[in-house]
C-alpha cells in the first residue's frame, strides 16, 4: 500500500526507477546476495561471445520434458546428471550403483553445486563451478540476473574499453582480455580452456571442440563431458536489456584498476604452474579481495559524497580500514577486535542505502532538467563527473539547485500528508525539517524506511566469500538481545585470512610490477603488511582509525601471521631481524614471451 501512495505522488515511472537498492552509476551491481563461485563461468561466456548469457540446454539434457518447469528443475539432480554421464562411452568405470555414487560425488565436488550448498545427490542443482571454460555452456544459475550483474562489471573492468557497451575486439587491438576473439587473445580464457579448439565460425555456439588427445584432470574432463551433452553454448540474453554488456564501472576507480591489474598479473604468472584446484581457489580469493575492496571503496566514497557533495580523485581514494584477525578466531582477544572493527563498519554502512536513494532522486531530477540532461549522457565508463554535478546540487552549489530542491520539497510535503495513516513514522521523517533541513535527505530517508527489505549485508557477505575455506571473513551468531526486533542473538563478522587468501596475497605481491616485468622481487614481511594495508585496507599490525588497540595485541597478531606464513612455506628468515624476514613463493611464476598490451 505504501508503494501505491508513493506512485500516486511521484509518478509510476519515477517510483519504478528509485524503488530499488541499487544505483548502477556508483556501483553497477544489484546490492543483493550472489555466489562468487558462479561468476567466472558467466565471465567466460561474455569474453567468448561478447554477449550476456541467456537460456541454455541444461534442463533439456538432464531434466527431461515431463512436468511443470519447477518440477523439471527439481528433477535435475546430481544423481540424474551422474546417471546420464555414466552411460557415455567417453567416461568409463562409472556404471552400476557404486559407480554412479562415486561419479555423483565427483560432480558435486568439482563441477556442480546444490541449492544452499547442500550435500547429497538428490537435491536441486543451482550453480556450476569454474572447473573449466566449458562451464560457460551450463546455464546455471538459470536466470543470469541471479548473479546480480557482477560478471558484467568484472568484464567491463578487465576489458577497459571506452563507450556505452563492451564491444568485440578487433584483431589488432592490444589487450590482455580480448572479447570475442577466441582463447589465445584472452589470458583468462586461455588459462581455463585446456584442450578446447575452435572449429568453424568464431561466433558459432557449437564451434568449441575438445581435442581428445589432450590430457586434462578428472575435474576438467567431467565438466567437458557434461557440457558436451548440451550440444551447444547457451543463447545470448534476448528481450529486456538485451545481450549487450554494459560498460558501466564503479566510481572507485583506484580499486577497479587494482582489481584488473591483480587478476592480469596473477593469471599470467601462475595459471600454468599452480595445480588446478589450488589455482581455482586462489583465483576466487583474488576476486573476493578485489570485489570487497571495490565495495568498501564505493561505500566510503558515497558516504563522503553525502557530506561534501563530491567524489575524491582516483589517487586519493581509499577502502574502508578493516582489522584482520590472522588467528582465525583461535585468539579471542584478536577476534573481538576484528568483530568490533567490522561492527563499526557495518554501523557506518547502515546509511549507505539512504545515500544511494538520494543519488537516485537527484539523478531523476537532473536527467529531466532541460539544462542538465545532456550531462546525463556522459556517465560511462565512469560516472564521477555526473555524481560531482549531483553533489553540487545536493549541497546547493549549482545554479539549478533551487529549482530542483523546490520540486522535491513539494513532493515531500504531499507525500507526508498521504502517508500519515499508512506509515506515520515515514510521514514524521518527511516533516522533520529540523533534523533534515535538506528535502532530499528527508525524502531519501523516508523512502528507504518504506522499502524495509534491503540486502546490503548479504552483498558484503557474498563479496567476502564469508565462511568459505578460501574466503576473507567468518560470521557467527552471538547472544545479544535486540530490544527493537526482540531477537536474542545477532550476527557478528570478523575479517580473517584463510590459507588460500594468504597463498594468493603472497604470490601476487612477490611479482614484479608492470606489464613487461617477469620474475619475482625481494619483498620483506614489513613491506608485505604495508602493501596489503594501503591497497586493500587490511590492517594487521597497525590500528585502524577510530579504534584503540594495545601494542601487545598488534604484536601478537603480527607474530601469529609470521608463524602461519612459515608453516605454509611462504616466509624465510634466519634470525629476528626485520630486514631478514622475507616472503618466498611455493610456486615460481612462468616465464613466457607474451604479446604486449596497454
Amino acid at each position: 500500500m505504501s508503494r501505491e501512495i508513493v506512485e500516486n505522488v511521484l509518478g509510476r515511472d519515477m517510483t519504478r526507477e528509485i524503488w530499488s537498492g541499487n544505483y548502477e552509476k556508483a556501483l553497477p551491481v544489484s546490492v543483493q546476495n550472489f555466489d562468487l563461485s558462479a561468476v567466472l563461468p558467466a565471465v567466460f561466456f561474455m569474453f567468448r561471445y561478447g554477449q550476456r548469457r541467456g537460456k541454455g540446454k541444461f534442463l533439456d539434457a538432464f531434466a527431461g520434458d515431463q512436468g511443470t518447469p519447477l518440477e523439471r528443475r527439481r528433477s535435475a539432480t546430481i544423481a540424474r546428471v551422474a546417471e546420464v554421464l555414466g552411460q557415455l562411452d567417453s567416461i568409463e568405470g562409472f556404471r552400476g550403483e557404486d559407480g554412479q555414487a562415486i561419479l555423483g560425488d565427483l560432480l558435486l565436488c568439482y563441477c556442480l553445486e546444490n541449492t544452499g550448498r547442500a550435500l547429497g545427490r538428490n537435491e536441486k542443482i543451482q550453480r556450476v563451478a569454474p572447473a573449466h571454460y566449458m562451464a560457460s555452456w551450463v546455464d546455471l544459475p538459470e536466470p543470469v540476473v541471479h548473479l546480480r550483474k557482477v560478471p558484467e562489471m568484472v568484464v567491463a573492468m578487465l576489458t577497459n574499453q571506452d563507450g556505452e557497451v563492451v564491444r568485440q575486439n578487433q584483431e589488432d587491438d592490444r589487450t590482455w582480455f580480448a572479447v570475442g576473439r577466441g582463447f589465445e587473445s584472452n589470458i583468462l580464457l586461455r588459462a581455463f580452456s585446456g584442450g578446447i579448439r575452435i572449429r568453424g565460425e568464431l561466433a558459432s555456439r557449437t564451434s568449441d571442440k575438445f581435442d581428445e588427445g589432450v590430457k586434462v584432470g578428472i575435474d576438467q574432463l567431467l565438466m567437458i563431458r557434461l557440457a558436451q551433452q548440451l550440444g551447444e553454448a547457451p543463447d545470448k540474453v534476448r528481450g529486456g536489456e538485451g545481450g549487450s554488456i554494459s560498460n558501466q564501472r564503479p566510481i572507485a576507480e583506484r580499486a577497479a584498476h587494482h582489481f584488473s591489474e591483480d587478476i592480469r598479473r596473477f593469471v599470467r604468472a601462475y595459471a600454468s604452474v599452480i595445480p588446478r584446484q589450488s589455482f581455482v581457489n586462489m583465483q576466487e580469493s583474488c576476486m573476493a579481495v578485489g570485489l570487497t575492496t571495490i565495495l568498501n571503496s564505493v561505500i566510503e566514497l558515497m558516504l563522503e559524497w553525502a557530506e561534501i557533495g563530491g567524489i575524491r580523485k582516483k589517487h586519493e581514494q581509499r577502502p574502508a580500514p578493516l582489522f584482520v584477525d590472522v588467528s582465525n578466531g583461535t585468539d579471542r582477544r584478536l577476534r573481538a577486535l576484528s568483530e568490533q572493527c567490522f561492527d563499526d563498519f557495518i554501523r557506518r554502512v547502515e546509511r549507505f542505502p539512504a545515500v544511494l536513494m538520494a543519488a537516485r532522486l537527484l539523478d531523476w531530477s537532473a536527467r529531466y532538467n532541460r539544462k542538465l540532461k545532456e550531462y546525463a549522457k556522459k556517465t560511462k565508463p565512469y560516472a564521477t563527473d555526473w555524481l560531482n554535478l549531483l553533489g553540487d546540487i545536493l549541497v546547493e552549489r549549482h545554479g539549478e539547485s533551487a529549482a530542483i530542491m523546490y520540486d522535491i520539497e513539494q513532493k515531500t510535503a504531499v507525500l507526508a500528508e498521504r502517508l500519515k495513516d499508512e506509515a506515520p513514522e515515514a510521514s514524521e521523517l518527511l516533516e522533520n525539517s529540523y533534523a533534515y533541513p535538506n528535502p532530499v535527505w528527508r525524502l531519501a530517508e523516508a523512502l528507504t524506511l518504506l522499502q524495509k527489505h534491503l540486502f546490503l549485508n548479504d552483498c558484503v557477505d557474498s563479496c567476502l566469500l564469508i565462511n568459505r575455506p578460501n574466503g576473507l571473513a567468518v560470521k557467527r551468531r552471538a547472544p545479544q538481545t535486540d530490544f527493537v526486533t526482540g531477537k536474542k542473538t545477532r550476527e557478528i563478522r570478523s575479517m580473517v585470512f584463510t590459507d588460500a587468501v594468504l597463498d594468493y596475497l603472497v604470490h601476487l605481491h612477490l611479482l614484479r610490477s608492470g606489464n613487461h616485468q617477469e620474475g619475482l622481487r625481494v619483498l620483506s614481511f614489513k613491506e608485505f603488511l604495508y602493501g596489503i594495508r594501503e591497497r586493500y585496507g587490511f590492517y594487521v599490525d597497525t590500528t585502524p582509525s577510530g579504534m584503540s588497540v594495545s601494542n601487545d595485541l598488534l604484536q601478537a597478531n603480527r607474530t601469529i601471521l609470521e608463524r602461519r606464513l612459515r608453516d605454509l612455506g611462504l616466509l624465510s628468515g634466519v634470525n629476528d631481524a626485520e630486514a631478514m624476514k622475507r616472503l618466498k613463493p611455493r610456486f615460481n611464476p612462468v616465464k613466457e614471451d607474451l604479446y604486449e598490451a596497454d
